[in-house]
């Protein structure tokens, strides 16, 4: 039973690194990214069921709300930055 938490747990982290690329704006984009893999980071210890369940929950919530605001950010695009490279037009 353990695996499958850690499998589903796992799946979790896959889809909201995935879902906070679609961010067309370079700062949520890596904002999010950095803030995903510090609180997995900061959780990785945590071996209390019932905590655990809370976080998965609590990760849920945040990855609809991402895909939530990828899809507004893609009704309002803007031009890249510099930082991120060369556009192609």
């Amino acid at each position: 039973m353990a695996a499958s938490r850690r499998a589903q747990v796992l799946r979790l982290y896959r889809a909201l690194l995935r879902e906070s690329q679609g961010f067309t704006a370079y700062g949520y984009r890596t904002y999010a990214v950095r803030r995903i893999r510090d609180a997995f980071r900061e959780n990785k210890s945590v071996k209390d069921s019932a905590e655990v369940e809370t976080l998965v929950n609590k990760a849920k919530t945040n990855l609809e709300m991402i895909r939530r605001q990828v899809t507004i950010g893609q009704l309002y695009s803007t031009e890249k930055l510099v930082i991120e490279g060369p556009q192609n037009v």
